[in-house]
């Protein structure tokens, strides 16, 4: 099977525009949460999220030219531009047309989509906008960045709710495995902070109403969590068959060393036990059963899943005492839906690259269902070789993947 590697990357997010300043973000364990300033919140429920600061889309568009793509896409193509510049492509002769792209975004344009109804209702269709429908839809991010970056191998995407950016990676992985380009460029992003999402996924009551106290609102596998935060942003990777990243002498982050995917085929809101398990089960299995080292968790802040996942890792690896460190980052940034697992993914590279584990903040009060190790203290040092990636979404899909420092 052709090996794949990750050669290059890049991310933004409510705590930094760039990698290396989110990174040191994380494990400075800063949080990025705050009231909410897209919108007027006054009359939510749910008042803070995880909001990029500071990002003006025209340093990745053509002023004229923003108006045509939904904010998600602005920060996907940020990220893009990042990975590209990292994996320093320089004059190595590239074939584009075995140079592909996997996107994925689990909502995609909802601020226009939101800004549009209202016109319908308020001036009547005659008033839409001609670039609504090519600015919100989901492919749309890749193709934006296609055209950016002249692109012409496979061009997918992934509409998996919160598994989205963890699938678009194994996606990327299985294109180059069977042969059916040399390199992907990953893209994953999503900005729903807006009165529909907002109000939607408070109507559900998967938000934490910790108002009064942003910082400390998202708490995984804390006894009083509360609900998760919605967060923005984007991250991207350019994933190359290993012989020829070798070849033209590319840095490596980090191999590829199994991924697995599954369906809960239990609840469209409530997370299986079952389903996040047995895609653990299959990355584990790809991966060779090695040593994990560590664990990113999905660790969304809620009751459910913050206990379903330390179970499911306790019965993958045969009890507590086989279990790893296993930290969130959603306490720094939120939870940022299709973008999540990107994100994370890129943090697990980096952390593999400094030999830290990033922190899980906020989590003062144990739960008795929540027992593993969570790196509450802080950064902590360590030697990374095998790292797992979490990615659970509504509708009961999984995502899970695997990476071996080479």
């Amino acid at each position: 099977m052709r090996r794949v590697v990750v050669t290059g990357i890049g991310m933004i997010n409510s705590v930094g525009n760039d990698k290396e300043s989110s990174f040191k973000a994380i494990c400075d364990g800063e949080c990025g949460i705050d009231t909410i300033t897209i919108f007027d919140p006054e009359k939510y429920s749910v008042k803070i999220a995880g909001e990029v600061k500071d990002f003006d889309p025209a340093t990745v568009m053509a002023p004229k030219e923003v108006k045509k793509a939904d904010r998600f896409i602005h920060l996907g193509l940020k990220a893009a531009q990042e990975a590209m510049e990292d994996a320093n492509f320089g004059d190595a002769e590239i074939d584009y047309e075995r140079f592909g792209v996997s996107a994925a975004s689990g909502i995609g344009g909802l601020p226009a989509i939101e800004k549009n109804s209202v016109i319908i209702e308020t001036r009547g269709p005659r008033r839409i906008s001609p670039f609504f429908i090519p600015g919100a839809l989901v492919n749309m991010l890749g193709g934006f960045v296609s055209i950016e970056h002249g692109t012409k191998g496979p061009n997918t995407s992934s509409v998996t709710a919160c598994a989205a950016g963890t699938h678009a990676i194994s996606d990327a992985c299985k294109t180059i495995m069977c042969n059916g380009a040399e390199r992907m460029l990953v893209v994953s992003a999503e900005s729903a902070i807006t009165g529909a999402g907002v109000g939607g996924f408070a109507a559900m009551k998967a938000l934490s109403t910790r108002n009064d106290d942003p910082k400390t609102s998202s708490r995984p596998f804390d006894a009083d969590r509360d609900g998760f935060v919605m967060g923005e942003g984007a991250a991207a990777l350019v994933l190359e068959e290993y012989e020829v990243a070798v070849a033209r002498g590319a840095r490596i982050y980090g191999e590829v060393a199994g991924f697995g995917e599954s369906g809960d085929a239990s609840h469209i809101t409530t997370p299986s036990l079952d389903g996040p398990l047995r895609a653990m089960k299959a990355a584990y299995k790809m991966a060779g059963e090695p040593k994990l080292d560590y664990v990113n968790a999905h660790g969304t802040s809620t009751a459910i899943n913050d206990k379903n996942e330390t179970i499911a890792l306790k019965n993958l690896l045969g009890g507590k005492e086989n279990c790893p460190p296993m930290s969130s980052i959603k306490g720094q940034l939120g939870h940022c839906l299709g973008a999540a697992g990107g994100i994370e993914a890129v943090t697990c590279l980096m952390a593999m690259r400094d030999g830290v584990i990033p922190p899980t903040i906020n989590y003062t009060t144990p739960d008795e269902n929540c027992d593993l190790d969570y790196v509450t203290e802080g950064v902590r040092k360590a030697e990374l070789n095998y790292v797992m990636s979490n990615s659970f979404g509504f509708g009961g899909t999984n995502g899970v993947i695997i990476f071996k420092k080479i």
